[in-house]
């Protein structure tokens, strides 16, 4: 019923299922952080962990922790999911440095922001998605071909001519 207080509103099974769910998120985060940490980036391991750890952790709240009115869920999951995505936005951003005519960590700045969708994805129970997603932005960030070196140690995400 509406309104009431539960202490222990869930199973100990269900809350294990909830904390799966961070945790595979932690882990594929964690996957392109170990990415970028090898490419010396700012973010790494721990940074991208954090991030889909965090985004896993508001879908399980958007998906799970709201009230019901007999039986009906009151609840938006696209309003938590909106936000999340403007977070990481502005975390995106820290990351990404101009200097004159060159601009640095937009690829690291991507990686945060896929770390969050993965993290989203396995916050929603979507395993297979969130691992292969994490697998497939391994495989773009560890083969596809650099642009040259701009002198700095990184390249120049993708932004060759483009007038700043």
């Amino acid at each position: 019923m509406y309104g009431e207080f539960e202490i222990f509103p869930f199973t100990a099974l269900e809350e294990a299922e909830m904390l799966l769910r961070v945790a595979l998120a932690a882990l594929v985060g964690g996957m392109i952080g170990y990415e970028r940490r090898r490419s010396a980036a700012p973010a790494g391991i721990r940074t991208l962990s954090l991030v889909a750890m965090g985004s896993g952790t508001f879908t399980v709240i958007s998906i799970f922790a709201f009230s019901t009115i007999e039986g009906e869920f009151v609840r938006d999951p696209a309003r938590i999911a909106a936000q999340v995505a403007t977070g990481i936005g502005f975390i995106g951003a820290g990351t990404i440095i101009r200097s004159g005519t060159s601009v640095r960590g937009l690829t690291t700045a991507t990686g945060i922001w896929v770390a969050a969708g993965l993290g989203m994805a396995a916050g929603s129970g979507l395993y297979v998605l969130a691992v292969g997603g994490a697998a497939l932005a391994m495989v773009i960030l560890a083969f596809f071909p650099r642009k040259p070196d701009n002198g700095h140690g990184e390249d120049e995400d993708d932004l060759e001519g483009v007038q700043l």
